[in-house]
């Protein structure tokens, strides 16, 4: 057979949706195959997540990444050669080591995911796979055509803060097919355009692609996206329900929450009551970081009162880390988790919290980034773990489009399982 070890090592700077700088590497075999990846970046970010190493500077904003591309050239590169790359686990291990320090802050997240996704592409040419059945194979997993999470309005850090919360999001549980489901999404978010445009609020679109209107409230944007479900000739609640992502963090601080767009102060208490009371008036199935990342009593607090009703997804509480996720479980707090492979690092921690949340009986969510590109990495990630969810932004533009795209194709597969449909979310209220 011929050879899997690891020849050459290369990394470059591309450019990333936002036009910031980013990472991208190849890993080249000794029988001649490759792999490639791109880091994705994210703008609404964990403190506890790996870090992205920029040039700082006045050049590019600071947002250059010479200094990380030089760290897979320089610094990786040379500790790969040679090794087989079939050993995802050691050669990521080796990386960690390399870098050092416990946020991948010496060598860069951005340098580490982009070299650590290449690895795996790589052996999957080797082994002459795609890369869904690579990742199925090499983990044990039974591959499923997941059920997409698609944002219609942005919010946030996505949407220059317009509203509070970050994503008002559509999935359709109640599809037969995926190619359904965006069929279905798509009748939304043109609904909710035509909505804006009628009403003269729209102000362009966010980060991912979604709607960036004007709204009063937070609450206004919960009641225009059941209209546009309405709109779409869907009947909320059935087939299409709503997913939001809160991102609490990002207007949390140390006396409580300040919800911007309505000029006001709460605490804890308050902020559960108007989840709550959101809960019960609107087709709302899932809900990602309710609370802050520190808030740890209210995130418990909001699962008791709330984990039998909906999905409750850590994000910037869990960071994609499979301690944090045993931990949450001991905690009885959240009963699912977002993975973002550059959010750990590297493939493997990726994976080891996929499997810790399968452990404590956790739902995953394989999730992009807001600064993202044409790799489509995430796509077959989803796929070959069978997570069962797969978060990418909204019904537009390319770096988005080429991932739901993806999955479109490989759902052509006969080796993929079904769709997975209503199954990820058969504890919440919504029932198919």
């Amino acid at each position: 057979m011929s050879s899997s070890k690891i020849s050459k090592v290369v990394a470059r700077r591309v450019w990333d949706s936002r036009g910031n700088p980013t990472v991208e590497t190849d890993v080249y075999l000794e029988n001649g195959a490759m792999g490639r990846a791109i880091a994705p970046a994210g703008a609404s970010r964990g403190t506890r997540e790996a870090v992205d190493l920029r040039d700082g500077g006045d050049r590019l904003g600071g947002m250059d990444v010479q200094g990380a591309v030089a760290n897979v050239n320089e610094k990786l590169a040379p500790a790969m050669i040679g090794r087989d790359v079939l050993d995802q686990k050691g050669i990521d291990a080796q990386l960690i080591e390399i870098d050092g320090t416990k946020l991948k802050s010496a060598i860069g997240g951005n340098a580490m995911i982009a070299t650590s996704l290449a690895t795996l592409h790589a052996a999957a040419a080797y082994n002459e796979k795609p890369l869904w059945a690579h990742v199925a194979s090499a983990y044990g997993r039974k591959p499923t055509m997941p059920l997409p999470e698609i944002q219609i309005f942005g919010g946030g850090a996505h949407a220059g803060r317009r509203v509070d919360v970050q994503d008002f999001m559509v999935m359709v549980p109640g599809a037969e097919t995926f190619d359904e489901a965006m069929e279905i999404t798509s009748n939304v978010y043109r609904a909710a355009g035509k909505i804006m445009a009628k009403r003269g609020h729209m102000a362009g679109v966010a980060d991912e692609g979604g709607w960036w209107p004007v709204f009063s409230s937070n609450e206004e944007a919960l009641e225009t996206l059941t209209q546009a479900i309405e709109d779409a000739g869907e009947v909320p609640g059935e087939r299409v329900i709503i997913s939001l992502d809160i991102a609490a963090s990002e207007f949390g601080n140390k006396d409580g929450y300040k919800l911007a767009l309505e000029d006001r102060a709460i605490d804890t208490d308050g902020m559960i009551e108007i989840l709550g009371k959101w809960i019960e008036k609107y087709p709302i199935a899932s809900i990602e970081d309710p609370l802050a990342e520190d808030d740890v009593a209210g995130n418990q607090a909001f699962t008791k009162a709330f984990g039998d009703k909906v999905q409750i997804i850590g994000d910037d509480y869990l960071v994609t880390n499979a301690e944090l996720v045993r931990q949450a479980a001991k905690d009885k707090a959240c009963n699912a988790v977002l993975v973002k492979v550059n959010q750990a690092g590297t493939v493997s921690e990726a994976v080891e919290t996929f499997e810790a949340a399968n452990e404590v009986g956790y739902r995953s969510i394989v999730s992009a980034r807001s600064g993202e590109t044409e790799d489509v990495s995430i796509t077959h990630l989803s796929i070959g773990l069978g997570a069962g969810q797969l978060k990418v932004g909204s019904f537009t533009r390319s770096e988005r489009m080429a991932k739901w795209n993806e999955c479109i194709r490989l759902q052509e597969e006969k080796e993929i399982g079904a769709f997975v449909g209503g199954e990820p979310l058969k504890n919440t209220w919504w029932k198919k």
